[in-house]
């Protein structure tokens, strides 16, 4: 099946992403208009991006002593996006954007993801600007934000520090005011940074003109001492130019290649419909009815940690068994697949890590609010279960998901029933866990009743993947929200010197 075949059924089948075209944001577009979009961007991603996904793995990036020197193919590729429109494919039509819902911009990205994660596609550039469009004056929106959009400037986010990973906390890149008057620059106050940063994706390039990086430093006290934890943290736009205002699957028939073929199916197809539900929900925090607009808040609170989380863990299982489908060889260079797997190793890292991910499910988001938002996914699973409850080949799998959320509501409140964070948050990746492969088993089961009356090897497919989640995947759960409802210490107990 191919990625186009799926996408359009997530997108006009299962989300209905033509109904946005109601809303007057969005009262221009047409299946038309959206299907221009997946064209030019899966043209794009075929002629500049796949072809060249191995030569960019092999041909890696070299310092002259002067700048980076990456293979043409990479200029190549990201000019061609950049003229796509793609980098402001979402913004207002009068900073030169398309007003395409989020759900088809997310929608569309995905041809370049799959094609070269290596070459990228600007997604680290539209975050920058996302960011300064909502927390930068209106100069630095128009000088910054606006040439990022365009192509013209890349962008990057620079928060590691050699001993500062994902404990942001820990940060001690130093910024002091830059002089008198240091208040007064038009683009925002001047502050002359000194500190380290590492790991900071396309972070020097020849790309693109000028490289715009927003980097976490603190700014000293009185006394000249760093503020201690996260709220001594500032942001500051740091240009490396000073400016002025101005495939084909390979596979052997037997039962356990079938097995693993459809584990990366259901992992994969999964979570690309979680991500795309996600993106439809940002669409109607922004532009739907106030309460509509609420509700998706609250969703969309409670599932970014999973978003963001499970994609990263179980994609990359999937990765982990098309290598070894194709045996010894997927270890070899012979075959990309070792390479996909190297390329989305980081994502489990640089997401946040599953640990602050966990914490943050566990620890805050079904908890804000008098638990409203966790009590909202779970109405909507409940809904999903009773439209699927119609259809005797889905009736066990919505039987399948009431139980499993049955089950992690009392794990939930087993966890928090002393009172104690230490003890409730000391298996918060195992909830963290049991929690994603709920939300995809919710997933799988609203795809499945979507997707009723075709009679196709695609709809046969899905199906299978979904039949194989409930079977194989959503299981896994018990033992996973065994140690979590009984606050099992062993791991927080152990003392380091026992390891």
């Amino acid at each position: 099946m191919s990625l186009r075949t799926t996408l359009d059924f997530l997108l006009y089948e299962w989300l209905d992403v033509n109904q946005l075209q109601q809303r007057e944001r969005f009262a221009d577009h047409s299946q038309e208009t959206f299907d221009a979009v997946l064209d030019t961007c899966e043209r794009i991603a075929r002629e500049k991006y796949a072809p060249f996904n191995r030569l960019v793995d092999t041909e890696e990036p070299r310092f002259d002593g002067d700048k980076v020197i990456l293979p043409q193919a990479t200029h190549d590729a990201q000019k061609a996006y950049a003229a796509s429109g793609m980098l402001s494919a979402a913004q207002d039509y009068e900073i030169g954007g398309m007003q395409l819902p989020y759900t088809v911009e997310a929608a569309a990205n995905t041809f370049f993801a799959m094609a070269s994660v290596s070459m990228g596609s600007g997604l680290l550039t539209v975050g920058n600007a996302n960011l300064l469009m909502a927390h930068g004056s209106e100069l630095q929106k128009k000088v910054f934000a606006l040439n990022e959009f365009s192509g013209r400037w890349s962008g990057t986010m620079c928060l590691s520090e050699p001993q500062a990973g994902s404990s942001l906390s820990d940060v001690m890149t130093r910024a002091t005011p830059d002089g008198d008057g240091f208040q007064n620059d038009p683009l925002g106050a001047r502050y002359r940074l000194k500190g380290n940063k590492m790991w900071i994706s396309a972070g020097e390039h020849e790309l693109t003109e000028n490289i715009i990086h927003l980097v976490l430093a603190k700014i000293p006290g009185p006394d000249g001492k760093l503020i201690p934890g996260v709220k001594g943290i500032s942001l500051f736009i740091v240009p490396k130019k000073m400016v002025n205002t101005e495939g084909q699957l390979t596979g052997v028939r037997n039962a356990d290649i079938k097995r693993m073929l459809l584990a990366q199916k259901s992992y994969c197809e999964g979570a690309l419909a979680l991500e795309l539900y996600c993106a439809r929900l940002v669409d109607e925090q922004h532009t739907g009815s106030v309460e509509n607009a609420d509700e998706a808040r609250l969703l969309l609170e409670v599932l970014t940690p999973i978003a963001k989380s499970w994609p990263s863990e179980w994609c990359l299982e999937a990765n982990s068994l098309a290598i070894q489908i194709h045996g010894g060889y997927g270890y070899t260079r012979d075959f990309p697949v070792e390479q996909y797997w190297r390329d989305n190793r980081l994502n489990m890292i640089h997401e946040g890590t599953h640990g602050i991910q966990g914490m943050d499910l566990l620890g805050r988001k079904v908890l804000m609010e008098e638990g409203k938002g966790v009590k909202l996914l779970g109405a909507r699973m409940m809904a999903t279960a009773h439209k699927a409850q119609a259809f005797p080949d889905l009736a066990d799998n919505a039987k399948a998901l009431t139980a499993a959320l049955h089950k992690v509501t009392q794990a939930t409140q087993s966890a928090w029933s002393t009172g104690q964070p230490q003890e409730a948050l000391a298996n918060a990746v195992p909830y963290l866990q049991a929690f994603g492969h709920l939300v995809l088993a919710w997933i799988w089961l609203d795809v499945s009743a979507s997707c009723r009356g075709e009679n196709s090897p695609q709809q046969t497919g899905r199906q299978a993947a979904a039949h194989y989640f409930y079977r194989y995947e959503l299981p896994k759960i018990d033992a996973w929200l065994n140690v979590v409802g009984n606050r099992d210490m062993t791991c927080a107990n152990l003392s380091e010197e026992a390891f």
